[in-house]
C-alpha cells in the first residue's frame, strides 16, 4: 500500500503520496497540490524539490557516495576508460568488448570538423571565453548534421548524435585553445584514444607531436570519469529544463555549458587556483585567511571546500588527490601552489569552525592542480569539465524523452505592485 503524507490547511486535511526510491529516499508527490489546494511550495535553489525520477545516478552526501548506474565511483575511477563510462551512463550497462569497440570507432569517426566550421574559430576575438566559444560552436555544429536537429532518444541516429557530440566537443575545444593562443589547429588522430587525441590535438605542433605518457592520459582520463554526471547539479536541471521543451540535444547541452560556466559550479576549480595564488604571492600566513573566511562580517571564502550536497567529505576528492601526486611525480614537478593548498587542507582539518560545519575539500579543490601539472591553461579548466560533463547531460536529456517529462515551468509568489490604473505621459 502506498503511504499518504497529510497537509492540513484551514482546518481542511489533504492527502499526497509518498513514494520510496530504490536507495530508501523517500519523496512526498505535490503534483496536484495546486489543483486541489490553490498553494504553491516556496523552495528557492530547489534543495528539497525533487524535479524527476532517475536511474543514471546516486548520490548520498551524508556518507559520501557517488555511484553510476549503482557501479562505485572508486572502482570506475580505478579500473575503466572514460569512453566505457560514457557507455555507461549512456545506455545503463557496462559494454560488451564488441560494443565499446564499436562505440569508439564511431566516436573517431566522427572526430574531424568540417572545413568550413573551422573557419568559424577565426571569427571570435582571441580574448573571447573557450567557454562562450564552445557554446556557440556546440550549436553551430548542428546545422552542418540536420539530421541532428531531430528530437529522439533511441535507435541509430540517437546512436549517432551522441558518437557526434562526445567526439566533436573534444575537437572544439582544443581548437578555441589553438586559436586563442595563436597556434595552427592540430586535427584529429584518430588512432589515439579518447584522453591522447584531446591533448595531441591540445598541445602537438607541425613538426612535433605531443604524446601523452600513460600517467598523463590515465589523469586526464580519472578527471573525465570524476565529472561525467553528478544528478540533478545545476547545469544537468538547465539541460533537463531546456529539453522539456522538446529542444534538440545539441542545444541543450550548450544551455548546460553556460550553466556551468558559473563560478558556483563548474568555475569552481579555476577559482580555487586564483585563490592559491593570492594566498602564496601575498606572504600571509595561512591563519590570515582562515580568520578572513569565518568572519561573519567578511565576504571572503576559501573556495574549494564545503558542498552542497556532500556532508561529510567529497569522495571523488580523495581520488584526485592521489593522482595529482602521481602526475607531479611522473613530471618531476614541485608546484608551490601544491604546498599552500595541502598547509591549507591540514589546518581547515584542525580546526573546529570547518570541522564542525563539514567544510571539507572537496573535488575542485585538488582538480585544479591537477589540470595545472598537467599544462591545460586556466581558462580551459571548465572546458574540461563540460567535456567530462557530456555523457550527463546527454543521458538526463534521453531520460527526459522517455518518461515523456512535461515542459518545465516553475510558480513563483508574486510580491510586486497590486493592480492600478495607468497614467498617460502628459499627466504625469
Amino acid at each position: 500500500m502506498t503511504e499518504k503524507a497529510t497537509l492540513t490547511i484551514d482546518g481542511r486535511n489533504y492527502e499526497f503520496d509518498m513514494f520510496t526510491g530504490s536507495e530508501n529516499e523517500t519523496c512526498i508527490d505535490i503534483q496536484k497540490l495546486r489543483s486541489e489546494t490553490g498553494c504553491i511550495t516556496m523552495d528557492p535553489g530547489y534543495g528539497n524539490t525533487g524535479s524527476c525520477y532517475s536511474s543514471i545516478t546516486f548520490v548520498d552526501g551524508a556518507k559520501g557516495i557517488l555511484r553510476y548506474r549503482g557501479y562505485p565511483i572508486e572502482q570506475l575511477a580505478e579500473q575503466a576508460s572514460f569512453v566505457e563510462v560514457a557507455y555507461l551512463i549512456l545506455y545503463g550497462e557496462l559494454p560488451t568488448p564488441k560494443q565499446l569497440a564499436l562505440f569508439r570507432a564511431s566516436i573517431a569517426e566522427h572526430a574531424p570538423l568540417h572545413t568550413s566550421l573551422e573557419h568559424h574559430f577565426s571569427g571570435f576575438p582571441k580574448s573571447a571565453p573557450p567557454m562562450a566559444i564552445l557554446s556557440a560552436m556546440l550549436n553551430l555544429v548542428s546545422c552542418f548534421h540536420s539530421e541532428v536537429l531531430d528530437v529522439h532518444s533511441e535507435g541509430p541516429g540517437f546512436d549517432k548524435t551522441v558518437a557526434l557530440l562526445l567526439s566533436k566537443v573534444r575537437a572544439i575545444a582544443a581548437f578555441s585553445y589553438r586559436m586563442a593562443s595563436g597556434r595552427p589547429i592540430m586535427h584529429p588522430n584518430p588512432n589515439l584514444s579518447y584522453c591522447s587525441n584531446f591533448l595531441h590535438m591540445m598541445f602537438s605542433d607541425p613538426y612535433r607531436e605531443y604524446i601523452a605518457t600513460p600517467v598523463v592520459e590515465r589523469a586526464l582520463n580519472l578527471f573525465l570519469v570524476l565529472h561525467a554526471d553528478h544528478e540533478q547539479n545545476c547545469s544537468t536541471s538547465t539541460v533537463r529544463v531546456v529539453g522539456s521543451s522538446r529542444a534538440n540535444l545539441f542545444s541543450s547541452v550548450s544551455a548546460g555549458v553556460c550553466a556551468l560556466w558559473g563560478p558556483l559550479h563548474g568555475g569552481a576549480n579555476a577559482a580555487v587556483i586564483k585563490m592559491l595564488e593570492e594566498i602564496k604571492d601575498s606572504g600571509k600566513p595561512i591563519s590570515h585567511y582562515l580568520d578572513m573566511a569565518k568572519d561573519k562580517s567578511n565576504d571572503y571564502k576559501l573556495m574549494g571546500f564545503g558542498h552542497r550536497v556532500y556532508k561529510n567529505f567529497d569522495p571523488r576528492s580523495l581520488i584526485m588527490k592521489k593522482t595529482v601526486y602521481e602526475v607531479l611525480d611522473e613530471l618531476q614537478q614541485e608546484d608551490p601552489l601544491l604546498q599552500v593548498a595541502l598547509e591549507l587542507e591540514e589546518k581547515t582539518l584542525k580546526d573546529d569552525y570547518f570541522v564542525e560545519r563539514n567544510l571539507y575539500p572537496n573535488v575542485d579543490f585538488y582538480s585544479g592542480i591537477l589540470l595545472r601539472a598537467i599544462g591545460i591553461p586556466l581558462n580551459m579548466y571548465t572546458v574540461l569539465f563540460a567535456i567530462g560533463r557530456m555523457p550527463g547531460w546527454i543521458a538526463n536529456w534521453r531520460e527526459l524523452l522517455e518518461h515523456n517529462h512535461r515542459i518545465s515551468r516553475p510558480r513563483q509568489v508574486y510580491t510586486g505592485q497590486t493592480v492600478r490604473q495607468f497614467v498617460p505621459l502628459r499627466e504625469r
